[in-house]
């Protein structure tokens, strides 16, 4: 599975002032990491979040925002997301929030 590029940039760009970030290819497609650990990223169609599961709820009621379930069944804590939120800075904005909660106080690997 291959992932759009541009999604990809939008996600650099709102990581540029982040300290400790690098970039793995995972899932069939390209996911950033904080200190080694998965943050978000992009897929052929979308992007996924790494929200964690006392911030699901919150990031669920973002339109767009859907349970992760690439193996056919939900992945607590990760969010899914189609192309039209990856567009909408604030929506992605909120949804890079969540995710920061959840991964930045997480030990380094």
């Amino acid at each position: 599975m291959a992932y759009d590029e541009g999604l990809a940039s939008l996600i650099r760009d709102d990581l540029v002032d982040r300290t400790g970030i690098s970039e793995k290819r995972m899932f069939g497609g390209l996911c950033f990491l904080m200190n080694g650990n998965m943050l978000c990223g992009v897929h052929k169609g979308g992007g996924m979040y790494r929200v964690g599961k006392d911030n699901e709820a919150t990031a669920l009621a973002i339109e767009g925002a859907r349970p992760m379930d690439f193996t056919g069944r939900p992945m607590g804590g990760m969010i899914d997301v189609d192309d039209d939120l990856m567009a909408d800075d604030d929506r992605r904005a909120q949804l890079l929030a969540l995710a920061l909660d959840f991964v930045a106080p997480m030990p380094a690997k």
